[in-house]
């Protein structure tokens, strides 16, 4: 009997020091996967680290105690080589949450992974709405935008304008795909058209071809289902074609303030798009960008994927310590995080639902003409806003097995 009663409390003494140890593991590794190199890289990249590193810092967890470690790889905008890196990361750098992850197939792969190896993601640079719909894992969360959002708020305020008949040009791959089928559906729902569609290959040169198809069409508004290098490329080529003063109308569903920066206010001038974050919003989106630019190579300004970056992890960064530790459980860290309401500088207050889906208002957009423009990097004005409740999709249209019908 005496014998039993020692070895009770031995097993109560060892699973105690379990919980304490647990309560008092203060590492932290974070791997930003990301494109460095390719058409993406403004939007992610170096400025991608760069945030993580910044939020590291102003997190203030360095004085109580926490180790945190940032890492960083280009995923070439291949999902084959995401995922090699992606389980390197877990299974030997014991990387515990990814961020940025930009390109929506590279995406899709690695959502499979981090719930399979139970880390987090917190997914601030692909746009597939599908990451918080039929492929919604309890392990991700979908930050800054998707193609729900954009459709919704871009596609469908065009067709109000007046542009009621569409014709596609999309990156073919997962995020084109994703993007399209959102637009037309909201496109059709409002009672417009989609004439065709043409589909280019991801990190394409020459638009000409599909741009000859599209002003055939005669359709009022050329969708711009792409994003980046691809975007800024059809842009330029649209120009040189006489688009525009033909009569039709670019839509950039996704367009970031680094493309308009690359085009220039000339070229980018009456484009209309959608964005959940820009750096001249209020005082402390101002702020961060200030320091953010101040220590960037380029001087350039956050994009969204950026600012989420900074974004998502702060938020994490409270909830692990709320935790008083890291517990290395990416559900139990995501429920956490669904849990507690977000706020911070860039993105204000906000939540996070059950499907991963992280809500914020979203902003319309039209970019200034050159005489409109009163400094660097001010290009944009305010054309609409759609509230955090009504900018995603709602729960009520939800095919994620996360939510209960």
């Amino acid at each position: 009997m005496k014998h039993r009663i020692s070895a009770l409390f031995l097993g109560t003494a060892l699973a105690l020091a379990a919980g304490s140890a647990l309560a008092q593991d203060k590492n932290v590794k974070i791997g930003v996967l990301t494109d460095n190199s390719g058409l993406y890289s403004d939007l992610g990249g170096a400025g991608s680290s760069l945030a993580a590193q910044m939020a590291v810092e102003d997190s203030g967890l360095a004085a109580k105690g926490w180790k945190i470690e940032i890492i960083s790889a280009d995923h070439q905008n291949k999902p084959d080589i995401a995922t090699t890196i992606a389980r390197q990361w877990i299974d030997v750098d014991k990387v515990d949450i990814f961020v940025d992850v930009l390109n929506s197939g590279v995406a899709l792969a690695v959502n499979n992974l981090v719930t399979e190896k139970n880390v987090v993601m917190i997914n601030t640079g692909a746009a597939t709405s599908d990451l918080t719909n039929a492929k919604c894992s309890p392990n991700t969360i979908h930050w800054v935008y998707d193609t729900y959002m954009l459709a919704n708020s871009t596609g469908q305020a065009l067709v109000k304008a007046g542009g009621d008949s569409w014709y596609f040009l999309t990156a073919d791959y997962a995020f084109g795909h994703a993007l399209e089928r959102d637009t037309a559906a909201v496109v059709t729902k409002s009672g417009g058209k989609v004439l065709g569609t043409v589909r280019h290959p991801l990190n394409s040169s020459d638009f000409s071809s599909f741009l000859l198809q599209a002003q055939a069409s005669k359709a009022k508004i050329v969708g711009m289902a792409n994003a980046g290098g691809d975007t800024t490329n059809t842009i330029k080529q649209a120009s040189e074609f006489g688009i525009v003063a033909g009569g039709q109308k670019l839509a950039g569903l996704l367009l970031f303030i680094n493309d308009v920066h690359s085009l220039g206010l000339k070229v980018a001038q009456g484009l209309s798009f959608t964005e959940t974050f820009y750096w001249d919003l209020n005082d402390g989106t101002r702020a961060f960008s200030k320091r953010f630019s101040e220590r960037m190579k380029n001087k350039a300004m956050p994009s969204m994927v950026q600012a989420g970056v900074y974004s998502g992890l702060v938020h994490y960064f409270k909830t692990i310590d709320a935790m008083g530790g890291n517990p290395r459980d990416g559900v139990k860290v995501v429920a956490k995080m669904k849990e507690m309401p977000t706020d911070d500088p860039l993105f204000g207050k906000g939540t996070i639902r059950v499907d991963g889906r992280k809500l914020h208002p979203a902003y319309l957009f039209e970019v200034k003409k050159p005489a409109e423009s009163k400094g660097p990097w001010d290009y944009y004005k305010l054309i609409g806003t759609t509230p955090a409740d009504q900018a995603f999709r709602p729960l009520s249209e939800s095919v994620c097995p996360l939510v209960k019908k």
